[in-house]
């Protein structure tokens, strides 16, 4: 019997919080076989984060538009290039890229999403072959085109011995969750609500900060429960799920006059709330959570999430994994399944009547 070709591929994950770019290494067949071997993370400048936050919400190509992608790729080749340096490695170690790009409009009920990203810059600049635009397919079937990760987190879970099922979380601009049956290939997985985008965009607003570090502006405050009631009666929270958010769903107007402390705080707690309600869509209860992004290191979430949950919830280092580097693995290990053929989504996880592939390949090696 002929073994499945390893490859080595590089992923690159920008997520909605807008921090930089995660690159990651990993050794994977696209199956079962994952080994993660390398990690970074490049943040991005201020003046390319300001570019990016402007383009929110956008459906048609501008020139402004066309001038944030050029330099958002620019900063994606520079972090490839720095890492393969750092690593000593060069474009013939290196088979895929799989490149995330950036989210700035996600609306898949109108079947449209957006991720800037030119990849075959990238795959010239880089001489490697790139992945891209992983989403598109899966709208265009009818799907949310997010998450994407859950088959990404089967394929580590099954590996790590976990008790199912489990429940992985991940925390990032928004939260989504991951959950994994008993039975192999069982999942379920949709976005929960709103995860750091909010906070991080109140508090870089009020201080300059760019996020809310370890929780400690929302532990001082109190959230305002009629502010809490009223966001967690939005219609996304009686959809079944799959289902998926874009960033802007929330207009974080309603807490402008409260104090910071309290603002963050009721953010935290709708963030966590969210959570907790998409909890009783799970098939049967997770033994345990863990969880992934950087929602992981807020200790304000994490209390707020043991407090609801009442489970073991614990960030997914206890796994053996890189809470960091996670996401940018996930789309090196889809890179690999969309060159082979392989399924991105699912009925369960994205709503699509079937299980597709996805992703767009530019070849830049054997031409």
């Amino acid at each position: 019997m002929t073994l499945p070709r390893l490859y080595n591929v590089i992923g690159l994950m920008s997520g909605t919080s807008l921090d930089g770019v995660d690159v990651a290494l990993v050794e994977t067949d696209g199956l079962a076989h994952v080994r993660p071997k390398g990690f970074a993370y490049f943040p991005y400048p201020e003046s390319l984060r300001a570019k990016v936050r402007a383009c929110f919400g956008a459906r048609a190509k501008t020139a402004d538009i066309e001038d944030a992608e050029h330099e958002l790729t620019i900063a994606h080749i520079n972090a490839v290039k720095q890492f393969m340096a750092a690593e000593s490695l060069t474009p013939a170690d290196i088979d895929l890229i799989g490149f995330h790009g950036q989210t700035i409009t996600h609306d898949p009920d109108h079947g449209f999403t957006w991720q800037l990203g030119a990849g075959d810059l990238l795959a010239r600049e880089t001489g490697v072959n790139v992945v891209y635009d992983f989403r598109t397919a899966d709208v265009a079937a009818g799907g949310q085109g997010a998450p994407l990760i859950p088959i990404y987190h089967w394929a580590r879970a099954f590996s790590s011995h976990v008790t199912f099922p489990v429940a992985i979380l991940n925390i990032g601009g928004v939260s989504n969750v991951t959950w994994l049956g008993k039975t192999e290939g069982e999942l379920l997985a949709f976005d929960c609500g709103p995860g750091n985008a909010l906070i991080d965009d109140v508090v870089l607003k009020a201080t300059g900060a760019r996020f809310d570090k370890d929780g400690a502006i929302a532990l001082s405050g109190k959230a305002d429960p009629e502010i809490l009631s009223r966001w967690l009666s939005h219609p996304f929270f009686q959809k079944r799920p799959p289902k998926s958010l874009d960033r802007g769903a929330w207009d974080t107007k309603t807490i402008s006059n409260l104090p910071l402390a309290d603002a963050v705080a009721t953010l935290t707690d709708f963030t966590v709330a969210a959570i907790a309600q998409g909890a009783t869509y799970f098939p049967e209860p997770a033994t345990a959570w863990y969880v992934t992004g950087g929602g992981r290191l807020n200790t304000a979430i994490m209390q707020g999430l043991r407090a609801r949950l009442k489970c073991s919830v614990e960030p997914v280092e206890a796994l053996g994994w890189d809470g960091d580097a996670l996401e940018a693995e996930g789309f090196a290990y889809l890179a690999v399944r969309s060159v082979l053929g392989l399924p991105l989504s699912y009925p369960t996880t994205t709503g699509i009547k079937r299980a597709i592939t996805g992703g767009k390949i530019v070849y830049e090696k054997n031409k």
